[in-house]
This record gives C-alpha cells, structure tokens and sequence, in this order.
C-alpha cells in the first residue's frame, strides 16, 4: 500500500488548508448524490433554495448572487430551471424596476423541507454527528473570519 504523508509531517496551516479542502469537497459530493438520488435537485439547486427558504421576504436576484457560491449567470440559470419545475416565482421588484425577486412556491417550500431532512440525515453520520457544539462553535467563528476578510477585500 502506498505511503501517506503523516499529519506531523504537514505544517498546521497546510493541514488545516487541506482539511478544509478536503471537507468541502467531500461532504458536498456526498449530499449531491443524496439530494439527486432523493430529490433530483442539485446541490447548487438547494443552496438556492436554502438562501430563500431563510428569508421572510422575495429575495432580489441580485441579492442571491451575491450570497451563494455560484456565479451571477449560475443563479439565473438555477432561477430558470426552479422556476421550470413551479418551486420559485419571479416578481418584478417593488424597490427597483429592472430587478426582479425571486421567492419559494408553497410546492419550492414543501421540497426544500424534504431536501434539507435528507441534507441533514446524510450529514449527520459524516459531520453533525461527530462534532460537539464547541466544535460546531469553532467551525462557524473560522468561516464568519474567512468571510468577514473575503468581503472585506471586495
């Protein structure tokens, strides 16, 4: 069996770059497979949906690019194909004429319900499930940093 380079044998920060690498690109080829097998929703698809479902309000489509991982033309692409499957409208914006808002249907609500109890059920074993709230806790402090610095920049 080939050899692994060792944990001691990696600087911190390099591991730690690594690990979130790795986890990132682990977990979310995990709950892809999940939401398609489940759902047929992409894991781009629900990252859309979990941005509208956590708001009370039409979220501009503006706003959504900005605050998913996809581009501004994968949001609108994104848009297009829930709209196709009636889980979101578009509504021209009351605040702008040349923006519009997206929001969930009742049937883009009831979806996004069952998709995120299968996000979470695959998760769980992989990831929740073997973290304590400290670590959940530490996990959220060094994102919201990374974050804060990102948008910083911009």
């Amino acid at each position: 069996m080939p050899k692994k380079l060792a944990q001691k044998e990696m600087p911190t920060a390099d591991h730690a770059f690594y690990g979130l690498v790795w986890a990132g690109t682990v977990l979310t080829q995990r709950v892809d497979r999940a939401l398609i097998k489940a759902h047929d929703l992409p894991v781009s698809w629900f990252e859309v949906l979990l941005w509208l479902a956590s708001s009370p309000d039409p979220v501009p489509a503006s706003v959504l690019g900005n605050s998913t991982m996809l581009s501004r033309s994968q949001v609108s692409r994104v848009v297009d194909a829930l709209q196709s499957r009636g889980l979101v409208t578009r509504t021209p914006s009351s605040h702008d004429a040349r923006s519009v808002e997206v929001s969930l249907t009742p049937a883009g609500r009831q979806l996004f319900d069952a998709a995120d109890a299968t996000r979470r059920a695959c998760l769980g074993p992989v990831f929740t499930d073997l973290l304590d709230e400290g670590d959940l806790a530490a996990l959220s402090t060094v994102w919201h940093k990374l974050k804060a610095d990102k948008e910083a920049q911009v």
